[in-house]
């Protein structure tokens, strides 16, 4: 009997032991989460900072090939006006991520922490000056093709690339709109917010020939896991299926967007054509890691490259 009680006070000692670890281990990756998110506040506080003081390359040349273009072509001045405030806090770009912080702070006491320390690196290497840089290419290469060759793209893939005409570079980067699908199915770029002055400039753009035959962007061919929450890639993703769908039941073919990576793009940081990577501890289950790539090369080297032509 004695044996019988002993065996009893073991097993529940180990059954104890085990639970105690299990909670533990919760309570780390609490302690850890909340410690990634004072990082990237600070983060991205400072990339504020460097914006508000021009120590960001691509900003200080977005906002002089505004004054450039403005100068050139009066009548844009509007349209011209709102694609530079990405080089402020006030532009998409970066109220896109103080956003995303915000979204996670408000939910990373909830369950799966490992999906939300991604999340957290993602924004992380989003908030670095030399990768917000290389995003800026994007609004810099409108106004460099809204110039008909006056002012150079910036790292771009040099020669002419196919596509909808000026202004594809940010179509499909939800910072600046979304995909609205009509009653046949078709869906459409729809720009949002103060972008929708940009409706009024550019060429209405459908999804399924975007899809095929969109030219580079540094969102679409880089940028798109850092630059995007984890609900706008699973809503890509869906828009993607149900396109792919319309298509088989019609009897065509449909490509996707992101089937292949448009390379040959020069000038961006070291950072950006390295493939994100997410930390070993929770790669294997992150949901979100297996849809669009993971996080953890910080490189701080910044080079620009111009190239004219598209």
């Amino acid at each position: 009997m004695s044996n019988i009680k002993a065996w009893k006070l073991i097993s529940l000692f180990c059954l104890f032991a085990v639970l105690m670890g299990c909670q533990s281990k919760e309570e780390q990756l609490q302690q850890t989460i909340q410690e990634s998110i004072k990082k990237v506040d600070t983060e991205l506080s400072q990339l504020g900072t460097a914006l508000d003081n021009g120590n960001v390359r691509n900003a200080v040349l977005l906002k002089e090939y505004g004054e450039l273009l403005k100068k050139q072509q009066p009548e844009l001045t509007k349209v011209v006006d709102v694609i530079t405030l990405d080089a402020t806090r006030q532009g998409a770009l970066y109220s896109g991520l103080t956003q995303r912080l915000k979204d996670i702070k408000g939910t990373y006491l909830i369950p799966p922490y490992e999906d939300t320390l991604h999340s957290i690196d993602l924004l992380s290497d989003a908030s670095k000056p030399a990768l917000f840089s290389d995003a800026l290419t994007d609004p810099i290469n409108m106004l460099a093709d809204m110039s008909k060759g006056t002012l150079a793209r910036v790292g771009a893939i040099s020669k002419q690339a196919e596509g909808e005409g000026v202004g594809n570079q940010m179509v499909g980067n939800p910072n600046y709109g979304n995909w609205q699908t009509n009653s046949n199915g078709i869906s459409f770029w729809q720009w949002y917010g103060m972008y929708r002055i940009l409706g009024d400039v550019f060429d209405r753009v459908e999804y399924g020939s975007w899809s095929k035959r969109r030219k580079y962007s540094y969102y679409n061919d880089y940028g798109r896991s850092r630059y995007s929450s984890p609900k706008q890639i699973k809503t890509q993703s869906a828009l993607e299926t149900r396109t792919r769908q319309t298509y088989q039941r019609q009897g065509k073919q449909f490509t996707s967007p992101y089937a292949s990576k448009k390379t040959g793009a020069s000038g961006l940081s070291r950072s950006s054509y390295t493939p994100p990577k997410s930390r070993s501890s929770y790669s294997r289950s992150s949901s979100y890691s297996n849809s669009s790539g993971s996080v953890r090369d910080s490189g701080s080297r910044t080079s620009r490259g111009v190239s004219r032509g598209k």
